[in-house]
């Protein structure tokens, strides 16, 4: 349009018509993509709600195996606390002699310094380990007579 004195510098397309054939096609393929899409974050959820629910069965069956656990241990504390009960009350200062060596072994298996009086319970048996064939006198050990 020279001859008219007008310069053409921008173009823009501010819409576009498609023929009704290729337009009918282009909105099913925007309706299917969209579907698509819907379908995706619908499995998405699917999938979120199920881990969710194995997650609380785990979490069941964990609690229900911690509490049977702590029912089995209880039961087997008791069992031993009646062992020893038993066996203290057959013989009174071997369960002291085995409960001290108990002590014994966690106290010195740390490493420890210890000082130990010679007149103290801890130390009553240590103190017969050079005796007689290294055995602690039954019936005088109380007294602190080897």
């Amino acid at each position: 349009m020279p001859n008219l004195g007008i310069e053409l510098i921008d173009v823009r397309i501010k819409s576009i018509n498609y023929v009704r054939e290729v337009e009918q096609r282009v909105y099913e393929r925007m309706i299917s993509e969209r579907r698509r899409i819907a379908a995706r974050f619908r499995s998405e959820g699917d999938g979120a709600k199920i881990r969710g629910e194995k997650e609380r069965e785990l979490d069941r069956i964990r609690l229900e195996a911690y509490r049977k656990a702590q029912e089995t241990i209880g039961k087997a504390d008791a069992e031993a606390a009646r062992i020893y009960a038993e066996a203290y009350g057959q013989d009174p200062e071997f369960y002291a002699l085995y409960q001290t060596l108990d002590a014994y072994k966690q106290t010195l298996q740390k490493n420890a310094s210890l000082l130990l009086t010679t007149g103290s319970d801890f130390y009553r048996y240590l103190k017969y380990v050079n005796g007689v064939n290294g055995v602690v006198p039954h019936a005088t050990a109380k007294e602190g007579k080897p």
